[in-house]
């Protein structure tokens, strides 16, 4: 069994720090939904800013809030403001994250999504793995 990506936000910034709350990480449900983050799934953020990297788990926010609230002793890893990674894994074989096709939700400035794609695991003609980046605007 490998650890592979299962699903990701790419470019949410930091909406909030909470240090006294009981920990986690807050985000908007809509965007959990679409990408299929279930809640208290356990997730690595990285933050772009700072190079910090973290783990915790994830608490549904408002939906259409587009919060990325850090909590508890997370608090202390990232600003308002910061550009964060957050990615949730899962482990399996290689056929199966070739099934799975996970989503990413790439985020603009307000935490608006600017764009969505999929990572696309195939393999060739010759049965040697490759991969792509499917989604709007994008050449797979």
């Amino acid at each position: 069994m490998q650890s592979f990506v299962r699903a990701k936000l790419h470019g949410l910034r930091v909406t909030g720090a909470d240090l006294n709350y009981h920990g986690s990480i807050t985000l908007d449900a809509d965007f959990c939904r679409e990408v299929g983050l279930d809640p208290l799934e356990f997730v690595e953020i990285w933050n772009k800013m700072s190079g910090a990297r973290i783990s915790t788990y994830v608490l549904y926010g408002a939906a259409g809030s587009r919060c990325c609230i850090l909590n508890g002793a997370a608090a202390r890893t990232c600003q308002v403001g910061d550009e964060v990674i957050i990615a949730s894994a899962t482990y399996g074989s290689i056929e199966d994250v070739i099934a799975r096709k996970p989503k990413v939700l790439i985020f603009g400035p307000d935490n608006a999504i600017s764009d969505r794609v999929t990572y696309d695991v195939f393999r060739d003609a010759e049965g040697r793995l490759d991969m792509r980046i499917l989604g709007p605007g994008i050449a797979g």
